[in-house]
């Protein structure tokens, strides 16, 4: 049996995932886990958006659109991820399942 993955959902499921997990208290786990999966670039990216999250959460008090906007960013990220590098479509899944943990 062929398994079929639809990168686009993978890559809307992947940033709602992230985002999720930047604004958890264990973001600093998470990250850990993007850095040896993804790499540096990814990693940098993650912190950017923990950083954005929690200056939006001060200035706001907690205004979702910080998050949606983030993670409109992550989904166009993470479908030019999964364009390039293909062999990494697993490695984002399980990052998606250990986010939405957080």
């Amino acid at each position: 049996m062929v398994t079929v993955i639809h990168q686009p959902r993978v890559a809307w499921d992947a940033a709602r995932a992230f985002v999720q997990a930047a604004g958890s208290p264990r973001s600093e786990s998470f990250a850990a886990r993007v850095l040896s999966r993804l790499g540096s670039e990814m990693y940098g990216h993650f912190a950017d958006t923990r950083q954005r999250l929690l200056t939006a959460l001060v200035e706001t008090g907690g205004d979702r659109y910080a998050a949606d906007i983030e993670a409109g960013k992550w989904r166009v990220r993470v479908e030019d991820l999964l364009r390039t590098r293909p062999d990494l479509t697993g490695a984002v899944m399980e990052l998606t399942n250990e986010g939405f943990e957080h």
